[in-house]
Protein backbone atom coordinates (compact mmCIF):
# COMPACT_ATOMS: atom_id res chain seq x y z
CA UNK A 1 0.00 0.00 0.00
CA UNK A 2 1.32 3.44 -0.96
CA UNK A 3 2.10 5.80 1.91
CA UNK A 4 0.06 8.99 1.25
CA UNK A 5 2.51 11.01 3.32
CA UNK A 6 5.49 9.98 1.19
CA UNK A 7 6.81 12.78 -1.06
CA UNK A 8 6.01 12.51 -4.75
CA UNK A 9 8.92 11.79 -7.10
CA UNK A 10 10.29 14.77 -9.01
CA UNK A 11 8.40 15.75 -12.17
CA UNK A 12 11.24 14.65 -14.47
CA UNK A 13 11.28 11.22 -12.82
CA UNK A 14 7.52 10.85 -13.17
CA UNK A 15 7.82 11.74 -16.86
CA UNK A 16 10.57 9.17 -17.39
CA UNK A 17 8.45 6.55 -15.64
CA UNK A 18 5.57 7.13 -18.08
CA UNK A 19 5.33 3.68 -19.74
CA UNK A 20 5.56 4.70 -23.44
CA UNK A 21 8.56 6.93 -22.75
CA UNK A 22 10.12 4.23 -20.58
CA UNK A 23 9.70 1.73 -23.40
CA UNK A 24 11.23 4.14 -25.90
CA UNK A 25 14.25 4.78 -23.68
CA UNK A 26 14.89 1.20 -22.61
CA UNK A 27 14.13 -0.34 -25.98
CA UNK A 28 16.09 2.29 -27.88
CA UNK A 29 19.27 1.81 -25.88
CA UNK A 30 19.00 -1.99 -26.03
CA UNK A 31 18.53 -1.84 -29.80
CA UNK A 32 21.64 0.33 -30.16
CA UNK A 33 23.57 -2.12 -27.99
CA UNK A 34 22.36 -5.01 -30.17
CA UNK A 35 23.66 -3.21 -33.27
CA UNK A 36 26.97 -2.50 -31.52
CA UNK A 37 27.28 -6.15 -30.54
CA UNK A 38 26.68 -7.23 -34.14
CA UNK A 39 29.27 -4.70 -35.34
CA UNK A 40 31.79 -6.06 -32.83
CA UNK A 41 31.28 -9.54 -34.27
CA UNK A 42 32.02 -8.20 -37.75
CA UNK A 43 35.23 -6.59 -36.50
CA UNK A 44 36.39 -10.00 -35.26
CA UNK A 45 35.19 -11.95 -38.29
CA UNK A 46 37.46 -14.95 -38.72
CA UNK A 47 38.42 -14.82 -35.03
CA UNK A 48 35.55 -16.75 -33.40
CA UNK A 49 36.88 -16.77 -29.84
CA UNK A 50 37.49 -13.02 -29.85
CA UNK A 51 34.07 -12.49 -31.40
CA UNK A 52 32.49 -14.63 -28.66
CA UNK A 53 34.38 -12.68 -25.99
CA UNK A 54 33.20 -9.39 -27.51
CA UNK A 55 29.59 -10.64 -27.62
CA UNK A 56 29.81 -11.82 -24.01
CA UNK A 57 31.30 -8.50 -22.93
CA UNK A 58 28.55 -6.56 -24.67
CA UNK A 59 26.05 -8.93 -23.06
CA UNK A 60 27.38 -8.09 -19.60
CA UNK A 61 26.97 -4.39 -20.42
CA UNK A 62 23.43 -5.10 -21.63
CA UNK A 63 22.51 -6.87 -18.40
CA UNK A 64 24.07 -4.07 -16.34
CA UNK A 65 22.20 -1.36 -18.23
CA UNK A 66 18.88 -3.21 -18.02
CA UNK A 67 19.28 -3.93 -14.31
CA UNK A 68 20.31 -0.35 -13.56
CA UNK A 69 17.40 1.05 -15.56
CA UNK A 70 14.86 -1.13 -13.77
CA UNK A 71 16.36 -0.67 -10.32
CA UNK A 72 16.86 3.08 -10.36
CA UNK A 73 14.30 4.41 -12.85
CA UNK A 74 11.45 1.97 -12.23
CA UNK A 75 12.36 1.67 -8.54
CA UNK A 76 11.90 -2.10 -8.16
CA UNK A 77 13.86 -5.31 -7.85
CA UNK A 78 14.94 -6.83 -11.17
CA UNK A 79 12.95 -10.02 -10.63
CA UNK A 80 13.07 -11.06 -14.30
CA UNK A 81 16.85 -11.48 -13.94
CA UNK A 82 16.78 -13.14 -10.50
CA UNK A 83 19.93 -15.23 -10.14
CA UNK A 84 18.82 -18.30 -8.08
CA UNK A 85 16.74 -19.86 -10.93
CA UNK A 86 19.32 -18.99 -13.63
CA UNK A 87 21.04 -22.37 -13.87
CA UNK A 88 17.89 -24.47 -13.91
CA UNK A 89 15.82 -22.33 -16.28
CA UNK A 90 18.68 -21.59 -18.67
CA UNK A 91 19.52 -25.31 -18.85
CA UNK A 92 15.90 -26.25 -19.57
CA UNK A 93 15.74 -23.60 -22.29
CA UNK A 94 18.99 -24.84 -23.85
CA UNK A 95 17.67 -28.40 -23.88
CA UNK A 96 14.32 -27.41 -25.42
CA UNK A 97 15.93 -25.23 -28.09
CA UNK A 98 18.52 -27.81 -29.16
CA UNK A 99 16.01 -30.66 -28.95
CA UNK A 100 13.34 -28.92 -31.01
CA UNK A 101 15.68 -27.99 -33.84
CA UNK A 102 17.21 -31.47 -33.88
CA UNK A 103 13.72 -32.99 -34.01
CA UNK A 104 12.86 -30.79 -37.01
CA UNK A 105 15.98 -31.98 -38.86
CA UNK A 106 15.27 -35.64 -38.05
CA UNK A 107 11.76 -35.28 -39.46
CA UNK A 108 13.17 -33.76 -42.66
CA UNK A 109 15.68 -36.59 -43.01
CA UNK A 110 12.86 -39.12 -43.41
CA UNK A 111 11.77 -37.91 -46.89
CA UNK A 112 15.36 -37.01 -47.80
CA UNK A 113 14.89 -33.24 -47.64
CA UNK A 114 17.89 -32.97 -45.29
CA UNK A 115 20.83 -35.27 -46.12
CA UNK A 116 24.20 -35.45 -44.38
CA UNK A 117 27.01 -35.51 -46.95
CA UNK A 118 29.96 -35.22 -44.57
CA UNK A 119 31.48 -33.45 -41.60
CA UNK A 120 33.62 -30.36 -41.34
CA UNK A 121 36.43 -29.98 -38.76
CA UNK A 122 35.38 -29.40 -35.14
CA UNK A 123 36.53 -25.80 -35.38
CA UNK A 124 33.42 -25.06 -37.44
CA UNK A 125 31.47 -25.20 -34.16
CA UNK A 126 33.10 -21.96 -32.97
CA UNK A 127 31.92 -19.11 -35.27
CA UNK A 128 28.24 -19.34 -34.25
CA UNK A 129 28.95 -18.90 -30.53
CA UNK A 130 29.08 -15.09 -30.72
CA UNK A 131 25.86 -14.86 -32.73
CA UNK A 132 24.03 -17.19 -30.35
CA UNK A 133 25.13 -15.22 -27.29
CA UNK A 134 24.35 -11.80 -28.75
CA UNK A 135 20.93 -12.64 -30.20
CA UNK A 136 19.78 -14.49 -27.08
CA UNK A 137 20.77 -11.76 -24.64
CA UNK A 138 19.85 -8.61 -26.50
CA UNK A 139 16.75 -9.82 -28.34
CA UNK A 140 15.27 -11.25 -25.15
CA UNK A 141 16.09 -8.14 -23.11
CA UNK A 142 14.59 -6.01 -25.88
CA UNK A 143 11.50 -7.98 -26.93
CA UNK A 144 10.51 -9.74 -23.72
CA UNK A 145 12.22 -7.68 -21.02
CA UNK A 146 11.30 -4.28 -22.45
CA UNK A 147 8.58 -4.53 -25.12
CA UNK A 148 6.46 -7.38 -23.72
CA UNK A 149 6.77 -6.32 -20.10
CA UNK A 150 5.95 -2.64 -20.55
CA UNK A 151 3.13 -3.23 -23.07
CA UNK A 152 1.72 -5.79 -20.62
CA UNK A 153 1.82 -3.16 -17.91
CA UNK A 154 -0.25 -0.85 -20.13
CA UNK A 155 -2.55 -3.29 -21.96
CA UNK A 156 -2.33 -6.75 -20.38
CA UNK A 157 -0.62 -10.03 -21.27
CA UNK A 158 -2.60 -10.98 -24.38
CA UNK A 159 -1.99 -7.71 -26.22
CA UNK A 160 1.64 -7.71 -25.07
CA UNK A 161 2.08 -11.21 -26.50
CA UNK A 162 0.55 -10.14 -29.81
CA UNK A 163 2.55 -6.91 -30.12
CA UNK A 164 5.91 -8.35 -29.04
CA UNK A 165 5.50 -11.40 -31.28
CA UNK A 166 4.84 -9.44 -34.45
CA UNK A 167 7.45 -6.76 -33.81
CA UNK A 168 9.98 -9.53 -33.10
CA UNK A 169 9.04 -11.44 -36.24
CA UNK A 170 8.96 -8.55 -38.65
CA UNK A 171 12.25 -7.13 -37.35
CA UNK A 172 13.82 -10.12 -39.10
CA UNK A 173 12.90 -8.54 -42.44
CA UNK A 174 16.10 -6.52 -41.93
CA UNK A 175 18.07 -9.70 -42.68
CA UNK A 176 19.40 -9.91 -46.26
CA UNK A 177 17.54 -13.05 -47.39
CA UNK A 178 14.41 -12.57 -45.27
CA UNK A 179 10.95 -13.23 -46.66
CA UNK A 180 7.54 -11.98 -45.59
CA UNK A 181 6.37 -15.54 -44.96
CA UNK A 182 9.43 -16.24 -42.82
CA UNK A 183 8.82 -13.12 -40.74
CA UNK A 184 5.18 -14.13 -40.27
CA UNK A 185 6.16 -17.67 -39.24
CA UNK A 186 8.70 -16.38 -36.71
CA UNK A 187 6.10 -13.98 -35.32
CA UNK A 188 3.79 -16.87 -34.54
CA UNK A 189 6.10 -19.79 -33.73
CA UNK A 190 8.95 -18.00 -31.96
CA UNK A 191 7.01 -14.99 -30.70
CA UNK A 192 4.49 -17.26 -29.00
CA UNK A 193 7.08 -19.70 -27.63
CA UNK A 194 9.48 -17.08 -26.28
CA UNK A 195 6.69 -14.90 -24.91
CA UNK A 196 5.05 -17.88 -23.22
CA UNK A 197 8.41 -18.91 -21.72
CA UNK A 198 8.69 -15.47 -20.13
CA UNK A 199 5.11 -15.44 -18.84
CA UNK A 200 5.44 -18.96 -17.42
CA UNK A 201 8.51 -18.15 -15.33
CA UNK A 202 8.27 -14.34 -15.17
CA UNK A 203 12.00 -14.44 -15.84
CA UNK A 204 14.12 -14.22 -19.00
CA UNK A 205 16.39 -17.22 -18.49
CA UNK A 206 14.14 -19.85 -20.09
CA UNK A 207 13.56 -17.81 -23.25
CA UNK A 208 17.25 -16.87 -23.46
CA UNK A 209 18.28 -20.51 -23.18
CA UNK A 210 15.87 -21.58 -25.92
CA UNK A 211 16.86 -18.69 -28.19
CA UNK A 212 20.58 -19.36 -27.74
CA UNK A 213 20.40 -23.12 -28.28
CA UNK A 214 18.03 -22.93 -31.27
CA UNK A 215 20.26 -20.46 -33.13
CA UNK A 216 23.47 -22.28 -32.24
CA UNK A 217 22.17 -25.75 -33.12
CA UNK A 218 20.73 -24.44 -36.37
CA UNK A 219 23.95 -22.76 -37.50
CA UNK A 220 26.92 -24.45 -35.80
CA UNK A 221 25.75 -28.06 -35.94
CA UNK A 222 23.33 -28.41 -38.86
CA UNK A 223 24.65 -25.56 -41.08
CA UNK A 224 21.20 -24.04 -41.43
CA UNK A 225 20.34 -20.51 -42.47
CA UNK A 226 19.35 -18.45 -39.42
CA UNK A 227 16.31 -16.25 -40.11
CA UNK A 228 17.39 -15.21 -43.59
CA UNK A 229 20.77 -14.01 -42.38
CA UNK A 230 24.32 -14.74 -43.49
CA UNK A 231 25.47 -17.91 -41.73
CA UNK A 232 28.86 -19.63 -41.61
CA UNK A 233 28.93 -23.38 -42.37
CA UNK A 234 28.74 -25.61 -39.32
CA UNK A 235 29.92 -29.07 -38.34
CA UNK A 236 27.62 -31.00 -40.69
CA UNK A 237 27.84 -30.61 -44.47
CA UNK A 238 24.24 -31.08 -45.56
CA UNK A 239 22.34 -31.22 -48.79
CA UNK A 240 18.97 -29.57 -48.32
CA UNK A 241 16.61 -30.11 -51.23
CA UNK A 242 12.85 -30.07 -51.34
CA UNK A 243 9.78 -27.85 -51.46
CA UNK A 244 10.03 -24.45 -49.79
CA UNK A 245 7.23 -25.51 -47.44
CA UNK A 246 9.68 -28.00 -45.92
CA UNK A 247 13.06 -26.27 -46.35
CA UNK A 248 11.96 -22.71 -45.59
CA UNK A 249 13.79 -21.47 -48.69
CA UNK A 250 16.19 -18.55 -48.30
CA UNK A 251 14.89 -17.84 -44.79
CA UNK A 252 15.90 -21.21 -43.41
CA UNK A 253 14.09 -23.93 -41.51
CA UNK A 254 12.23 -21.40 -39.33
CA UNK A 255 10.02 -20.71 -42.36
CA UNK A 256 9.19 -24.40 -42.84
CA UNK A 257 5.94 -26.05 -41.84
CA UNK A 258 7.85 -28.55 -39.69
CA UNK A 259 9.43 -25.87 -37.47
CA UNK A 260 6.19 -23.90 -37.45
CA UNK A 261 4.18 -26.85 -36.14
CA UNK A 262 6.79 -28.01 -33.60
CA UNK A 263 7.53 -24.56 -32.15
CA UNK A 264 3.93 -23.36 -32.15
CA UNK A 265 2.79 -26.53 -30.38
CA UNK A 266 5.53 -26.09 -27.76
CA UNK A 267 4.55 -22.45 -27.32
CA UNK A 268 0.89 -23.40 -26.82
CA UNK A 269 1.89 -25.92 -24.14
CA UNK A 270 3.95 -23.31 -22.28
CA UNK A 271 1.16 -20.76 -22.61
CA UNK A 272 -1.43 -23.18 -21.22
CA UNK A 273 0.89 -23.87 -18.28
CA UNK A 274 1.21 -20.12 -17.69
CA UNK A 275 -2.58 -19.68 -17.81
CA UNK A 276 -3.09 -22.58 -15.39
CA UNK A 277 -0.66 -20.96 -12.95
CA UNK A 278 -2.50 -17.64 -13.19
CA UNK A 279 0.43 -15.78 -14.72
CA UNK A 280 -1.54 -13.99 -17.46
CA UNK A 281 -2.29 -10.41 -16.42
CA UNK A 282 -5.42 -8.52 -17.47
CA UNK A 283 -5.29 -4.95 -18.77
CA UNK A 284 -5.34 -2.21 -16.09
CA UNK A 285 -9.03 -1.44 -16.53
CA UNK A 286 -9.92 -5.03 -15.60
CA UNK A 287 -7.62 -5.35 -12.61
CA UNK A 288 -9.11 -5.24 -9.14
CA UNK A 289 -8.07 -2.29 -7.03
Amino acid sequence: MTDPSAPKPALWLRLLRFPPLRLLLLGGVLFVMLVMSNDAMLVFAGQPLRAAAAAAGMGVLGFAFYAGFVRFLEGRAVSELALPPLGRELSIGLAIGAGLYTACVLILMVPGVYRIEGLNPWGFLLPAIAMAISSAIFEELLFRGALFRIVEEMLGSWIALLVSSFVFGFMHLLNPAATMLGALFISIEAGLLLGAAYVLTRRLWLSMGFHMAWNYTQSAIFSGIVSGGVTDPGLIRPRIDGPVALTGGSFGLEASLVAFLFCTATGVVLLLMAIRRGHMRPPPWRRSS
